[in-house]
C-alpha cells in the first residue's frame, strides 16, 4: 500500500506552460514573439505552444499577462470593411470581373458580403487569399 501511494505522488501530471500576452495588444493587431511570453501556470483553454500565437491576428484586446486563449486569435484578415476589391464569377465556362466594396472584415476563406458597384446588388463572396472575393454558384 504504501509502494502504491509512493508511486501515485511520484508520478504527478506534467505541468503545461501557456502563452500569455507580454503587453496590452490591440484587437486587430498582429501579434509578434516579442507579444508574448510563457506562464509556468497552466490555464484551461489558454494555448501552450508560441508558435501558434505568433502571425496571428487578436480578435479582441489582449491584456498584458492574461492568458491567450484559443478563440480570442484568428488568421490575419486579408480585406477591411469597406475596401475596394476584385469581384468574380465564374461558372459554366463564364467568368465575369468587376469591383465591389467588401461590408466585412475577412481573412482567406471567409465567406463575406460584397456589393457590386455596377449595379448596386449585394452577394455573398468567399475571400480568397490574392485579397479577391469570389461569388459562389
Amino acid at each position: 500500500m504504501i509502494r502504491i501511494l509512493a508511486i501515485l505522488l511520484w508520478v504527478a501530471p506534467a505541468a503545461a506552460d501557456t502563452v500569455v500576452a507580454a503587453r496590452t495588444i490591440p484587437a486587430q493587431s498582429l501579434i509578434r514573439a516579442e507579444d508574448v511570453a510563457i506562464n509556468t501556470q497552466t490555464v484551461p483553454g489558454g494555448v501552450a505552444d508560441p508558435g501558434v500565437v505568433i502571425g496571428m491576428e487578436a480578435r479582441v484586446a489582449l491584456f498584458a499577462g492574461r492568458p491567450i486563449r484559443v478563440g480570442d486569435i484568428g488568421v490575419p484578415a486579408v480585406v477591411d470593411r469597406n475596401q475596394i476589391v476584385p469581384l468574380l464569377y465564374q461558372g459554366n465556362g463564364l467568368m465575369i470581373s468587376t469591383d465591389g466594396r467588401a461590408l466585412a472584415r475577412g481573412a482567406a476563406g471567409d465567406l463575406i458580403r460584397v456589393m457590386n458597384l455596377s449595379s448596386r446588388a449585394t452577394v455573398t463572396a468567399r475571400i480568397g487569399s490574392d485579397g479577391a472575393a469570389y461569388v459562389q454558384n
